[in-house]
Order: C-alpha cells, then structure tokens, then sequence
C-alpha cells in the first residue's frame, strides 16, 4: 500500500492534477491498482428567445461540438431554457453515457430540474418530460456563470 503513494503522486503531477483534479481524469484506486478514471461529460445547455416571449432558440454544447437549433417555436426564456436541457438529455444518450454533467445558467430551470430529478418537484409538463427523457441515466444538473456557459456565448454570436 505504501508503494502506492508515489505512483498516484507521480500521476497526479503527469496529468495536472493537485489535491482537486481539474481535468478529465482523477486518481482513483481499485484493488491495489492506481488507474485513472474519465469524469463525467460536461454537456453545456443554454435557451433563449429574442424578444421575450417570442421565438426560441437553443444551444447544447458537448466536446466541443455545438447543437444550435432556432426558431423552434414561440414562449418564454423559461421555456426555452427547459427545451435546451431536455435537447441535452437527448444528447447525452444520443452519446451512448450513462453520467452527465449538465451545467445550465438558468438557475430557476437547475433549481426545479434538480427537484424533478429528486422526485422532489410539483406536477409541471416541463419536470415530467425531464424525469421520462433522464429514465436510466444519471444526471447532475449543476447551475454556471452565463459567461462560462459554452452554449450561451454560442448563442450569443448567432446574428439576429
């Protein structure tokens, strides 16, 4: 066991990594083995509508490929938001994974799309379509700053 200590150290210093990894993999140990272990995908979402209401567009963003689907329907910034995170639902198992990170700007649509998941929300269309489309997967959906939201300032460079 001993012996273990510098090789994950050495790993660790190979691939970048401190006390909190900060790229793909993460030193883990597994039956006196030290391997290295992908992290979740991180698949960026982002909706908005231009007015507000109006027509909707979206962005989901996953390595490094952006999804840009417009005029997708009239509604809210709201509505828009949630038809971004369940487009990337359908990108995560487009994908073939089993985890994901959804990282969203929207703090309203990550605060109620964590309760959905948790079975914690009310009766909403926008939650049940989230809890039917995530059957089998396990997603974290983790709210971000609107400028590190890949899809967002994808979104952004749309001409209008």
């Amino acid at each position: 066991m001993a012996d273990l200590v510098p090789i994950a150290r050495a790993l660790g210093k190979r691939r970048g990594l401190g006390k909190r990894p900060r790229d793909r993999y993460a030193a883990v140990r597994d039956k006196g083995r030290v391997m290295a272990k992908a992290e979740r995908l991180r698949i960026f979402f982002d909706g908005g509508c231009r007015p507000n209401p109006g027509r909707m567009e979206i962005a989901v963003v996953a390595r490094g490929q952006a999804l840009i689907e417009r005029d997708i329907g009239d509604g809210s910034s709201m509505d828009a938001e949630w038809l971004a995170l369940l487009r990337a639902v359908g990108v995560a198992r487009s994908l073939g994974l089993d985890e994901a990170v959804l990282l969203g700007d929207s703090a309203p649509v990550v605060a109620q799309a964590n309760a959905a998941l948790a079975g914690d929300a009310r009766r909403s269309a926008h939650a049940d379509a989230l809890r039917a489309a995530a059957t089998g997967l396990t997603l974290r959906v983790r709210h971000i700053k609107r400028t590190q939201n890949l899809a967002g300032i994808a979104l952004a460079r749309l001409p209008r």
